[in-house]
């Protein structure tokens, strides 16, 4: 039975980050935080609401490190950064919107697509370049 325990207190952890994704958005927005903060910020939250992963899902082991590692490690990271009372506020705003639909950002989406496209063609370039294909 003190598993059940373990699961909610997880259950709240993750739904605290999803609320903590949406008041960074808030946060990203508020004057009162410094350029480089928001730099950071603007980072995490896009690559939170982005449909796509940097690392996918269906790699196994490494397909869920951005999932359980660096997504709430950069939450965490960036939470830090914000003034606590700045930080309030937001998670107060973010508390009324709040709804356990993720939002989506499309544009977040196209850079991951980007990196990994890159990703792709540096590895042809590679590839061909090994096997003395190309110049």
């Amino acid at each position: 039975m003190e598993n059940v325990g373990v699961f909610d207190r997880m259950y709240q952890k993750a739904q605290r980050l999803k609320q903590d994704a949406l008041a960074l958005f808030f946060a990203y927005r508020d004057p009162r935080v410094s350029g480089f903060s928001r730099i950071f910020i603007l980072c995490v939250v896009a690559y939170a609401f982005s449909p796509l992963d940097l690392i996918p899902d269906f790699i196994p082991v490494l397909g869920y490190l951005d999932d359980v590692i660096i997504l709430p490690l950069g939450i965490y990271l960036a939470v830090k950064m914000v003034p606590p009372d700045v930080l309030v506020d937001c998670r107060q705003r973010a508390g009324e919107v709040y709804t356990d639909k993720k939002p989506i950002s499309r544009a977040a989406a196209l850079v991951v697509l980007a990196i990994w496209l890159l990703l792709a063609a540096l590895l042809v370039y590679w590839l061909l370049t090994v096997f003395r294909l190309i110049g």
